[in-house]
């Protein structure tokens, strides 16, 4: 989930018990888990109020789709979907990313 494997959380919990001691390391447990739930809960929440402040239109709406990296990672995937798969080679990507980057001018905005 964060990037944490199975020898990570070994060594966590070795050092967990090492400085805590064994009977104050499950109350921890139980207030991290408890404060990563309320966290989860507030993200959903705000997710909701978007989509209902935004309307139907937005109702799969995830916030990760709020993320810069990801809409731009879903329009260049999208443009590379339209070119016929022989053509795409570094320097077509490149033009994409370009023209995907590229702000809109005042003119275009309009008509979009």
């Amino acid at each position: 989930m964060f990037g944490i494997g199975l020898p990570e959380l070994a060594v966590i919990a070795f050092f967990g018990v090492v400085l805590l001691g064994p009977d104050k390391l499950p109350v921890l447990a139980k207030q991290l888990a408890h404060g990563i739930k309320t966290a989860k809960r507030m993200g959903d929440s705000v997710r909701d109020d978007l989509r209902s402040s935004l309307g139907d239109d937005y109702a799969d709406l995830e916030l990760r789709d709020l993320n810069p990296r990801e809409l731009i990672r879903r329009q260049v995937e999208e443009a590379l979907a339209e070119r016929d798969e022989e053509d795409v080679d570094d320097e077509t990507v490149e033009e994409i990313v370009d023209e995907v980057l590229t702000p809109a001018t005042p003119d275009e905005r309009k008509t979009a």
